[in-house]
């Protein structure tokens, strides 16, 4: 096993500080020692504490430090279970096999008694990162303006940052489809380039249509459209983002099919716009997650009042179940702190409510595969991994590294144990399918 060794540099990484001594660190950790130790005795995994090995067997932990372990996890509750990590505190050399343990059972992991306690115990995300027109293009750079370089590392060729679409069996669940789960290793450029392809064909994307994309990402589904002969319009927050993708949109000599624009959702709407019933087509691939719980609803008017007569939405959403969004809509997580501040995931149920009450829309065809983006994450991680000697060449060091495998792996595991999903969602101004 590799011990993290190297402490994090604090002025850089000033959150990883240790924890302050005092009675309330004494008390949560022992509380938090209390609740691991029983709780973790029943799971699939072997854990190594103290001389002692807990757990019925599984994927391995070892925690090297087990003082300050239980006191992150006192204090900082999940998010100092990760920060817990980052420190080197606590190893797994399968971290997603592990991670994958824990999230399977996740809605359990705290006793039903205590979890009344919860909205005492956790901490309210922060109202700078609320995703206000203010406060919305910081939260998009402080992802994904870290550095194109380094995205370039482990997607596919096309970069595309979202699931892939594997070539698996389909299945009728209920009101929706679902897609098998693939095999390990399964070629990711053409399992990003099917997930782009069926939804320009469920929103019946070609020549001559009048597309709108929020969320521009580097551009790869904007040159599928307007290589099929469409017009698009395509928005970002992101000033790197739009730099790379208007030039793979040059070097593919679609300039004068693609216009990418610096543009908040929001100023769509504008008194006087000339987006209002404008486009055939709306499409957006993972973005909802960055709009908020509070501006759901904004969002999808939007989407109703841009959308032409006769046009259809299509979004690939990652969400996850209704009882645990409402649960969790008022949690700050390890994720929002680290990886994408202001973000929330929907559930299926809160888009068609939503939809139903405030737009003219319905939800008309909707496909599920999760297990899919279990599969893309395994890869990027592997890919991520493989390159770490090009990301400290970029100037991120090693807790950075730790960081994204982190959550990389985290973000696997709710995919893998079906905590979380993602879906491709088309909505029309019909009866719903």
């Amino acid at each position: 096993m590799t011990t993290y060794l190297n402490r994090p540099a604090l002025d850089q990484w000033p959150d990883l500080v240790p924890v302050q001594p005092g009675l309330r660190t004494t008390v949560s950790a022992a509380v938090a020692r209390r609740l691991f130790l029983a709780g973790i005795g029943r799971f699939p995994v072997t854990v190594h504490l103290e001389g002692r090995i807990l757990g019925t067997g599984g994927p391995e932990m070892t925690i090297h430090r087990p003082d300050e372990f239980f006191d992150r996890l006192g204090r900082g509750l999940l998010i100092g279970f990760g920060e817990a990590y980052l420190t080197g505190a606590w190893e797994a050399d399968d971290l997603g096999g592990f991670l994958s343990v824990l999230a399977a059972d996740m809605p359990t992991l705290v006793p039903p008694a205590l979890q009344k306690l919860r909205a005492l115990a956790v901490r309210r995300p922060p109202s700078h990162e609320k995703s206000t027109r203010a406060n919305s293009q910081r939260n998009i750079a402080h992802h994904y303006d870290l550095s194109n370089d380094l995205f370039e590392l482990f997607l596919d060729p096309g970069l595309s940052y979202s699931a892939g679409l594997f070539a698996t069996e389909a299945v009728r669940a209920g009101d929706h489809t679902l897609m098998a789960a693939p095999e390990p290793g399964g070629d990711l450029r053409n399992a990003q380039t099917r997930k782009i392809e069926r939804l320009l064909d469920r929103t019946e994307v070609g020549p001559g249509s009048r597309v709108l994309e929020i969320g521009t990402g580097w551009g790869e589904l904007a040159i599928h459209a307007a290589n099929r002969g469409a017009t698009v319009h395509t928005i970002t927050l992101s000033t790197e983002q739009k730099a790379l993708a208007e030039h793979r949109i040059a070097e593919a000599g679609l300039s004068d099919r693609v216009t990418v624009e610096l543009l908040d959702y929001r100023e769509l709407v504008t008194n006087g716009s000339p987006h209002l019933g404008a486009y055939d087509a709306v499409l957006s691939v993972e973005m909802i997650e960055a709009v908020g719980y509070d501006f759901w609803d904004d969002y999808f008017r939007i989407l109703d009042q841009v959308l032409a007569p006769g046009g259809r939405v299509g979004i690939q959403a990652i969400t996850m179940r209704h009882d645990r969004m409402l649960a969790t809509r008022n949690t700050y997580t390890w994720i929002n702190k680290y990886i994408f501040p202001g973000g929330f995931l929907p559930s299926v149920d809160v888009i068609d409510r939503i939809t139903r009450r405030h737009t003219t829309l319905r939800i008309a065809d909707r496909l599920s595969f999760g297990s899919h983006y279990a599969e893309t994450l395994r890869q990027w991680d592997e890919r991520f991994l493989a390159a770490r000697a090009q990301v400290l060449a970029l100037g991120f060091d090693e807790t950075f590294v730790r960081m994204w495998h982190f959550y990389l792996d985290y973000s696997r595991a709710g995919f893998g144990s079906g905590y979380i999903d993602v879906n491709q969602i088309v909505l029309d101004r019909g009866e719903p399918a």
